[in-house]
């Protein structure tokens, strides 16, 4: 089976875990909206201080020592707002396998099993072998494909899917 193949036949279990990542991904930037503008914040005025610091020493050396200077404080802000928004991706990240790990739980991880052994196995091809996950979802195997359908995998996926819209953690 081709990776077009695959990628067709999982495009469903993609979508149904799309709109729950979403949902669940909408619920998580809202809290993450308030953390991340407070990490933000205490991040620029350390960035705003490393600046001025940087200015401030510069001018008293001398002017090439006052651009290495701002450089460096620029490159500190930025290593600074770049660690803030790491920060509140990997707490996106970790929240939405945390909620997926909990689909086990629902009254509905059974049908949602059942559908994706279904899945990987036709993706994986009539002579498949699976195994259901300890972390939920399912590995089918036939040959040398593997098909992937555990719980982490798949949201790891959906918040792949998200694109540019993680970029509203951080922007106000």
């Amino acid at each position: 089976m081709t990776g077009a193949a695959q990628t067709a036949a999982l495009a469903p279990v993609r979508a149904h875990l799309l709109r729950r990542a979403r949902a669940e991904a909408d619920r998580i930037i809202e809290e993450a909206r308030s953390t991340a503008a407070a990490i933000l914040g205490q991040a620029r005025s350390a960035a705003d201080e490393a600046v001025a610091l940087g200015s401030a020493q510069g001018r008293a050396d001398a002017t090439r020592a006052a651009a290495a200077e701002q450089a460096q404080g620029r490159e500190q802000a930025r290593s600074i707002v770049l660690g803030a928004q790491r920060e509140a991706y990997e707490e996106l990240c970790a929240r939405v396998l945390a909620a997926v790990g909990g689909m086990r739980d629902e009254p509905g991880y059974r049908r949602l099993l059942s559908g994706l052994v279904t899945m990987a196995t036709r993706a994986a091809g009539p002579d498949a072998a699976t195994a259901v996950q300890p972390e939920g979802g399912v590995v089918a195997r036939s040959g040398s494909v593997v098909v992937d359908c555990t719980l982490p995998r798949l949201a790891s996926v959906a918040v792949d899917e998200l694109g540019d819209q993680v970029r509203e953690l951080w922007t106000p």
